[in-house]
């Protein structure tokens, strides 16, 4: 390959085979070069055999053959009239030729460039150009408009729209057949959470539980929470909010149209931002690093769990177990032993926070868990092997996953973007 050498001339240090030859005997060939394999610059060493005898020189010229026992390598000469390259040398780190093209091996981290529409390596750039790996699922949109994290995202059944939730003290509806933002509806404090459950939506605010029919068109406010309200779920025809200062029940009374206040649920010492129900059992974690188990017709405490060493962020029901995550970089499986109570059968340990975990079933009906990091990625794993099957990137760690129909999901990040996602139909599982 002819280079221009006014561009680019690698300059070794050493006399030219036109200088005098009376300092080689102290010369040295350099031992990688000759292997093909040399990567500095300057490089202390000859790139080039040293001269033979006289004699040997004239038999070789005799012959027609170059006095060089490496007649591609790269050409000394410091004139600029370049240089030429062996084929057979690959100086390319990470990369191998096949196929007639060069295969990259990608570093696992997304390029900066490619984000900014601008990155000139193409496909032979060391770093990713997709915001996924494991080609599990398809990236169909970015939803671009609120300015901080995004707290929460809600499709109501039988809508197209789609409402998202932010501590820009905004929630944003998106028409689903064309992307584009249909309405803003500001509030005076942070959005810390959204559920929609039938034609309902409710908004966890500051102080405050907004809640709206997107059939009748009913906008209630339910009063109550004291501090930020950071997570919302509904259970055993309740609504159940995680509080600064533990849990709040209400349930609706269609004969006044509105939600009465039932029980307030204390025992957590520190704010609840998690919440999930599973067989007529209320689960809570906390920023007091625990588990609380409650019987939804009791409203009761029936069991702490303490296992986890950090802020237990998320907690999610499969089949017969409960799984959770936290900040101390674990996802913990729970299981009822013989007394009926949970105790952790599998720890599967991460390498930094987990923020948020998310059940669904890929194309083929399997379960595989969503599992976002504080390292701006999420990893999708099989259940109940937890054996990896790709990955998503973000460009801020993603703090909301919601599921939407038709093998569709939604990801909200720190940087305040909204991304639909799709399960691929032809992505099929390891197992």
């Amino acid at each position: 390959m002819e280079m221009d050498g006014s561009k680019r001339v690698f300059q070794r240090l050493g006399p030219s085979s036109q200088g005098d030859n009376s300092n080689n005997k102290q010369q040295k060939v350099c031992f990688h070069w000759r292997a093909g394999r040399c990567n500095r610059f300057p490089c202390p060493f000859l790139h080039r055999e040293l001269p033979g005898p006289p004699q040997q020189q004239q038999h070789a010229a005799g012959n027609g053959m170059s006095s060089s026992k490496r007649p591609h390598g790269f050409s000394d000469d410091n004139r600029g009239a370049g240089m030429r390259r062996n084929p057979n040398f690959n100086n390319t780190w990470g990369r191998t030729a096949a196929g007639g093209g060069a295969v990259v091996r990608k570093t696992e981290k997304i390029c900066n460039y490619w984000v900014k529409g601008n990155c000139t390596y193409g496909n032979t750039c060391r770093y990713l150009h997709s915001w996924t790996t494991g080609d599990c699922f398809t990236l169909l949109t970015t939803l671009e408009g609120h300015q901080k994290v995004v707290t929460g995202i809600a499709l109501p059944s039988g809508s197209d729209k789609l409402y998202s939730g932010s501590t820009d003290k905004a929630v944003r509806v998106w028409d689903c057949q064309s992307g584009q933002c249909a309405g803003v509806v500001n509030f005076d404090g942070e959005v810390g959470s959204m559920l929609s459950e039938g034609p309902w939506i409710f908004v966890g605010l500051t102080n405050l539980v907004k809640a709206w029919n997107t059939q009748t068109g009913t906008d209630l406010s339910l009063n109550g929470p004291v501090g930020q309200v950071y997570a919302l779920v509904v259970g055993n025809d309740m609504l159940l909010a995680g509080t600064e200062d533990g849990i709040l029940a209400w349930k609706y009374n269609g004969s006044t149209n509105n939600f009465d206040p039932i029980k307030a649920l204390t025992g957590h010492t520190h704010h609840v931002v998690s919440l999930v129900v599973g067989a007529n059992r209320l689960y809570s974690g906390s920023m007091d690093n625990s588990i609380r188990v409650w019987n939804l017709e009791t409203l009761e405490c029936l069991q702490i769990l303490t296992d986890h060493t950090s802020v237990v962020m998320s907690v999610l029901c499969w089949d017969q177990f409960l799984l959770s995550c936290s900040l101390d970089k674990t996802i913990k499986v729970w299981a009822a032993n013989d007394s009926g109570n949970l105790e952790v059968t599998y720890t599967h340990q991460e390498d930094c926070g987990v923020l948020a975990l998310c059940g669904m079933h890929d194309s083929e009906a399997k379960p595989v868990l969503l599992c976002s990091r504080n390292d701006n990625t999420i990893r999708v794993y099989d259940l109940p092997s937890f054996s990896e099957r790709g990955k998503i990137f973000s460009k801020e760690s993603v703090r909301r996953i919601e599921i939407g129909p038709a093998g569709l999901f939604f990801t909200g990040d720190e940087s305040g973007q909204v991304r639909v996602w799709k399960w691929s139909t032809e992505s099929s599982s390891t197992s």
